[in-house]
């Protein structure tokens, strides 16, 4: 799947799917008994027929399809081959920090209920609350959208497929965050989804919960310091990662040592825009 060694679709799917996988976790649910898996477990794989259908998970299908054939051929655990294969898609990006790679999670025990993946069309408020609920403070937050610097959008408004989240989508670096504090102006297709805002780029879309995180009063500054800070932002997603593909498991067996060492990002990182007149 990665065998060019490129940025490439399946290594943005691999990386899309730890977090869809591993968001599906609730300390509001655990804490009523009406749920009690959750987590970094592969359940997207195991119970794909129910997880798949929701509307949080559409464009997920091929990876999920890919991994299963490869977790069953080599008598891996969902789990492990999701988280696995996320850090050795990520590795492809230039820029990217090499992630942690710890195996032995256990197989699944429920699907996910619905409604846990967050939607781009969320309020920040609603967005954090659902994060907090999973496990994840505010600035966690801000940082597991680092991995928007290589995405690209399919299904927001499908009349232009493959537009990307940022102006570089091929390597792991500053602008996603950057190019969140301009004016945005247009839009890089019809402009009908209520899952976008206007762009500083026709190039680029922007949804409306990455906006809505990037404004909101009491994390704006931790957005701001990743613009054009490279090593912090790159640190930090190394950390929340880990703690993403982890939190809800014991006893893993750390094999790190599998996972590719990325490129260096070669070019000067991302200049802080002045946003004093935005």
């Amino acid at each position: 799947m990665f065998s060019d060694g490129r940025c490439n679709d399946q290594a943005r799917e691999a990386i899309r799917l730890t977090f869809h996988d591993a968001v599906g976790r609730s300390h509001t649910l655990n804490d009523s008994g009406s749920f009690g898996g959750g987590g970094a477990d592969g359940s997207i794989i195991k119970f794909a027929d129910t997880e798949l259908a929701d509307i949080g998970n559409t464009g997920l299908e091929d990876i999920v399809l890919a991994l299963k054939d490869f977790a069953d051929n080599h008598n891996v655990s969902y789990g492990d081959i999701i988280q696995f294969s996320g850090a050795v898609g990520l590795a492809n990006c230039p820029g990217s920090p090499r992630l942690t790679f710890y195996a032995g999670r256990p197989d699944a025990i429920a699907p996910s209920p619905p409604g846990l993946v967050p939607a781009p069309t969320d309020p920040a408020d609603v967005l954090l609350a659902r994060m907090s609920d999973a496990g994840f403070t505010p600035e966690e937050t801000v940082v597991l959208l680092a991995a928007h610097s290589v995405a690209k959008q399919k299904a927001v408004d499908p009349s232009v497929p493959n537009v990307p989240l940022d102006s570089t989508p091929e390597v792991f670096d500053t602008k996603f965050y950057s190019e969140m504090l301009l004016n945005g102006t247009c839009y890089p297709g019809k402009g009908s989804s209520p899952a976008e805002v206007k762009s500083p780029s026709k190039n680029v879309m922007r949804l409306t919960s990455d906006a809505a995180i990037a404004q909101h009063a009491s994390i704006a500054s931790t957005w701001r310091s990743f613009a054009g800070n490279h090593d912090v932002m790159r640190a930090a997603f190394r950390e929340v990662m880990h703690k993403l593909a982890t939190q809800d498991h014991a006893d893993l067996v750390d094999c790190s040592f599998v996972i590719p060492t990325p490129a260096l990002l070669m070019r000067p990182p991302a200049v802080r825009p002045n946003t004093e007149n935005l």
